[in-house]
């Protein structure tokens, strides 16, 4: 009988791409952040339950399909991995310690998050649970600090593209829902191009549509 202890998943949950697997469009900037169009790709989380909680929103929200999975994507979580895209618009060294982040004081995902980025930087603690830590020894390095900070729960992982594309490369994610929303974007990141999905090791496990995005979940199979 074996009495190991289950491995902590690393896990993407509510990544939204179009319809032609663009995960950000083009021109991010500081004003714009996901790109020319990108926002619609987020559409049909914002209503939500979870999402209206986990920002501050009015009480309530949207409930069903698309907040089951924004709920799951929040379950079991003991820290995060972002790509330094994801935590600012900033390029190159770190100019000043101004920059903490899109999310104001209290940013939403209460645990440790690692960033990845080739500039060091010290750890920032926020309101509500959260502190920032910066890695530069790469993606492995960042999923092994942040195994070891989560404390037997899952880890998220939170893009963007680029980021989600290195860990799929390496075979490290074990699971990755993806919200396709009802938009084409044309230009941007694109997830999927030159990525044999298969040939990574990754099924289809689950697919729900509803009238905002089809969710579907990719498994990674066991070696």
């Amino acid at each position: 009988m074996n009495n190991q202890p289950s491995r902590a998943k690393l896990r993407v949950n509510c990544f939204s791409v179009s319809l032609d697997g663009y995960g950000a469009g083009p021109q991010q900037n500081l004003k714009n952040p996901l790109g020319a169009g990108g926002m619609a790709l987020h559409e049909w989380v914002f209503p939500t339950r979870t999402f209206q909680a986990l920002h501050g929103g009015s009480a309530g929200g949207t409930t069903g399909c698309d907040d089951d999975f924004a709920a799951r994507g929040m379950a079991g979580l003991g820290a995060w991995i972002l790509g330094r895209n994801m935590f600012g618009p900033i390029r190159g060294e770190w100019p000043d310690d101004q920059w903490k982040g899109w999310w104001g004081d209290t940013p939403p995902y209460r645990t440790p998050v690692f960033v990845l980025t080739h500039h060091p930087r010290a750890p920032i603690a926020m309101a509500g649970g959260t502190t920032f830590h910066f890695v530069t020894e790469g993606i492995h390095a960042a999923l092994s600090r942040a195994r070891e900070a989560a404390q037997g729960k899952d880890v998220r992982l939170g893009g963007g593209v680029a980021t989600v594309r290195q860990y799929l490369q390496a075979g490290l994610i074990d699971e990755m829902h993806l919200a396709f929303s009802p938009v084409l974007l044309g230009q941007g990141e694109n997830l999927f191009t030159g990525l044999d999905l298969p040939k990574l090791g990754y099924q289809r496990s689950e697919h729900v549509a509803s009238a905002s995005a089809t969710h579907v979940v990719f498994t990674k199979r066991a070696p």
